[in-house]
């Protein structure tokens, strides 16, 4: 069944303003967080209209509770949950406390390595890494690296947004990484696939690991741009309170609600329209996580039914779109609010090198059948 025209409308004003509302109005990029948070809720509204036989749409207390607690629990360590707030919170007092001498071996590490030579270990390191450090934690590093870096502020958005993609790249070889791997592992642990730890590794892997290294080649070419006697090419002073701190761990946790409400709500839309395209043209259309929880379409989308290159296809699809614009994966939303990176400056290099890594992509899957 094709949702209602008016309905059709309501979720295409909200995709849209979801889109262009951060690059178009000040108030808004100003305001990122709640002002999603009211998109999502406005998603959730209007899709209560619709009915899907064998599925829930709309307002329900467990999407509600999902919503509370989805900041706080992305899993457990000696019984103790953890969450990206509480891992942004805790971690960003740490720094806070002992911010001198971190930021202090940062610069003695710059000092020995040439600015390029650091950039391309930062991307690749915390690429490979954040599979089993969790993309949360390699984004924390890699901020604090970034800010104690001797560069101007366009080379650290630069350096932060090509490191975002890697990260959300290597995030997904593992459960461990980030939601998107978890829902994916758990919607084909059954036949035929059995998937098990290393399932994402196994498959992604070949594409993922080559895509971090030249992520990192991409970062060196950058920096190599950087002129050293351009004004403001400097390490920043740390002058953060711990206000500052707390209110950062709010944020994120608002955004993460948001994008929860937002990829519910857009539920309809998905299981009306996208699941019925083909493989080759949902991998394009999947760039809309760019602006929505790819965990949500990962969970719409994938299931043991499909082909290898389906799952492959709508899998790269979301990983790197959700390199284009800030609220497309959490590196990107914990960089660009401890850099103040806004909206026009992430999608000035987050949305052509995305569509490129997805052109690549999208000739070694579909044209060479690599």
């Amino acid at each position: 069944m094709a949702l209602e025209p008016g309905i059709l409308a309501g979720f295409l004003v909200i995709f849209l303003a979801v889109l262009f509302g951060p690059f178009k109005i000040h108030v808004i990029e100003e305001n990122l967080e709640p002002f999603l948070l009211v998109c999502g809720i406005a998603a959730m509204t209007l899709s209560g209209f619709v009915e899907i036989p064998g599925n829930e749409t709309g307002w329900r207390m467990e999407i509600v509770e999902e919503a509370f607690t989805a900041p706080l629990h992305v899993g457990d360590i000696f019984g103790i949950p953890i969450g990206i707030f509480q891992i942004v919170l805790v971690v960003g007092l740490i720094i806070y406390k002992w911010h001198s001498p971190i930021h202090k071996a940062i610069r003695k590490l710059t000092d020995m390595l040439s600015v390029k030579v650091l950039g391309f270990l930062l991307i690749v390191i915390l690429g490979l890494l954040s599979s089993v450090m969790s993309a949360i934690l390699a984004s924390i590093i890699l901020v604090e690296v970034v800010n104690a870096m001797p560069l101007s502020r366009k080379s650290k958005i630069d350096l932060t947004i090509i490191a975002c993609f890697s990260i959300g790249l290597g995030a997904a070889l593992t459960p461990l990484g980030e939601p998107l791997s978890t829902i994916a592992i758990s919607k084909l642990a059954g036949e035929p696939y059995n998937a098990d730890f290393m399932f994402l590794f196994n498959m992604l892997g070949k594409y993922i690991i080559p895509g971090i290294f030249a992520f990192g080649i991409i970062g060196v070419f950058f920096l190599g741009k950087a002129d050293p006697k351009e004004a403001g090419m400097k390490a920043a002073d740390y002058n953060e309170t711990v206000k500052d701190v707390v209110m950062r761990a709010v944020k994120v946790y608002v955004f993460i609600m948001a994008l929860t409400f937002l990829g519910e709500g857009f539920k309809p839309l998905i299981l009306e329209y996208f699941i019925q395209i083909p493989s080759s043209i949902l991998y394009w259309v999947n760039m809309v996580s760019a602006i929505l929880d790819n965990a949500t379409l990962a969970a719409a989308e994938i299931g043991p039914a499909l082909s290898e290159i389906q799952i492959k296809s709508i899998l790269m699809g979301l990983l790197i779109a959700g390199g284009m614009l800030i609220p497309g994966n959490i590196p990107n939303i914990i960089s660009a609010g401890k850099l103040g990176i806004n909206s026009k400056e992430w999608a000035r290099l987050g949305l052509p090198l995305g569509v490129i890594s997805m052109a690549v992509y999208f000739v070694l899957i579909f044209m060479l059948g690599i």
